[in-house]
């Protein structure tokens, strides 16, 4: 059970509902909290002075007064009047996540609202209720306003959702489920709908993976090293701790600890080969760089999944009208790891290259193939590799840049986060299979070194991709072998083996 506190949301919480079904309640202090702020809300509702979005108009209408028998007839039409989103559905994983996320923003109990909303949110996580967000129409700026409403509309009996595998319509889905849907009070439908949750749900999912891309690039370096009979010394501690950046180090020791005790290491120890091509002696350099990149992100986006991050916000005697909806910090967070991103599946592309090119592979068969002419081996292998690279470039120009005025310029400098979280999942995919190519290619290769045997940690890692993908005697189709493998690297933290460090 993932208790929701306002305070203590961790990456991890978020994919143990998300991905794995935790079951999700709010915590008791949260909501002693949350009934505080409310009561403030009310008192403030009815008074005389205008308040943002509680007794007036949002946006640009903010300066036209809401009379008092409209309060919740404004709160409802916020969310239908923002449930403007288009395009392919989020993924269900994505929108567990924002759900939760935006319940814990609820329980800070800076939003001045009820209880029973978050508890709601929370009720439809338990019970397999995920509504269905279109992806595209956010701008990350006054928060993921559409995707945010979408979501909303659920909680108050319409829009679609998806239970049991079936789309239904909103209120069906909760009868089902034996949910009430919720009458939204003052204040209660901009407090739903403002916020960076939408960005944040798939950009807290990405940085999960872009921390097991960066174990999963040195994994299949190690591999590429010995199928290439690289030398591990330019992992030496060493060398590291003279340029001691923390992703640096740890790529090293991995590429160190995983290539001990080697066969194929011992058999060409006293060659006279000196260094390596940068693909290989360089590889701790350009993954650590990746790593601490993906280091900065947990820090900014573990602070974010904690954050009050309304509009506005309700402390002890008033109602303060501010921005930390702006999605900028987590626009840039994300648009660095897509960059990053490239440099990962850039260098595993060129590993790929130098394993198949019979100009630099030497010792190994021209593109791995067991009867070379008559079969192309894994040359194609390299082809889609670098397909995917290409697109991980173009998926790496910047979207936090690219500013458009909304709401008739009163929201004139905005985030474009959710763009920049929607490219970001992109390159995740991409740079997965990327490293996937990488381990079959290195598997392969490895093959045409026996008797000699990696070290034992490679070995089994070596022995469970022949499981999914057996090695090669001639010439067949790669599409599913590639797809289990990619499946198989995307549960990666789930594998236990020697390999994982």
């Amino acid at each position: 059970m993932v208790t929701l506190d306002g305070s203590s949301l961790s990456l991890e919480n978020v994919a143990a509902v998300a991905r794995a079904g935790e079951p999700a309640e709010l915590d008791q202090h949260a909501s002693k909290r949350m009934r505080v702020s409310r009561d403030l809300v009310d008192r403030l509702a009815d008074g005389p002075e205008p308040v943002y979005a509680v007794n007036t108009g949002v946006g640009f209408l903010a300066d036209q007064r809401v009379s008092a028998e409209d309060l919740e007839q404004l709160q409802l039409n916020v969310v239908r009047s923002h449930a403007c989103g288009v395009g392919e559905p989020l993924p269900r994983e994505a929108v567990r996540a924002m759900m939760l996320i935006r319940a814990n923003v609820l329980a800070k109990g800076f939003s001045g609202i009820r209880p029973v909303v978050a508890r709601r949110l929370c009720s439809l996580l338990n019970h397999g209720v995920t509504p269905i967000i279109p992806s595209r129409g956010s701008v990350g700026a006054s928060g993921d306003l559409a995707p945010l409403a979408h979501m909303a509309l659920v909680l108050v009996g319409e829009g679609e959702a998806e239970l049991d595998g079936k789309r239904l319509p909103g209120a069906q889905a909760l009868a089902a489920s034996g949910i009430e849907p919720v009458k939204l009070h003052a204040k209660e439908g901009i407090s739903l709908v403002n916020g960076t949750q939408a960005m944040l749900g798939l950009g807290t999912l990405a940085v999960l993976d872009c921390e097991d891309l960066c174990q999963i690039a040195d994994t299949a370096c190690a591999l590429s090293v010995d199928a290439l009979r690289g030398t591990p010394r330019a992992f030496d501690p060493r060398i590291h701790d003279a340029r001691p950046h923390p992703g640096q180090q740890t790529s090293a020791r991995i590429m160190r600890t995983l290539l001990e005790h080697s066969q194929i290491r011992e058999s060409h120890r006293t060659c006279r080969h000196v260094q390596d091509a940068y693909s290989l002696r360089c590889a701790p350099q350009v993954h650590g760089a990746v790593r601490d990149v993906v280091s900065e992100a947990r820090r900014s986006f573990s602070i974010e999944l904690n954050s009050a991050t309304d509009n506005p916000l309700v402390f002890d005697n008033e109602i303060l009208s501010g921005g930390n909806f702006h999605g900028q910090q987590l626009a840039l967070s994300m648009d660095s790891l897509a960059i990053a991103l490239v440099s990962l599946a850039g260098i595993s592309e060129r590993r790929i290259d130098r394993m198949v090119n019979p100009m630099l592979n030497e010792g190994l068969p021209a593109f791995l193939s067991n009867h070379s002419g008559l079969e192309s081996g894994f040359m194609m292998l390299q082809v889609t590799a670098a397909a995917l690279v290409a697109e991980c470039r173009v998926l790496a120009s910047p979207a936090s840049t690219g500013s458009i005025t909304t709401s008739g310029n009163k929201e004139d400098y905005v985030s474009m986060g959710m763009t920049a979280a929607l490219k970001l999942r992109q390159s995740v995919e991409l740079v997965r299979i990327v490293l996937a190519l990488e381990m079959l290619t290195a598997a392969q290769a490895l093959e045409f070194l026996a008797p000699l045997k990696t070290s034992p940690a490679l070995e089994a890692l070596r022995l469970e991709l022949a499981r999914l993908s057996p090695p090669r005697k001639h010439d067949a189709p790669f599409t599913s072998e590639i797809e289990a493998v990619t499946s198989w690297l995307t549960a990666w933290r789930t594998h236990p083996g020697p390999w994982r460090l």
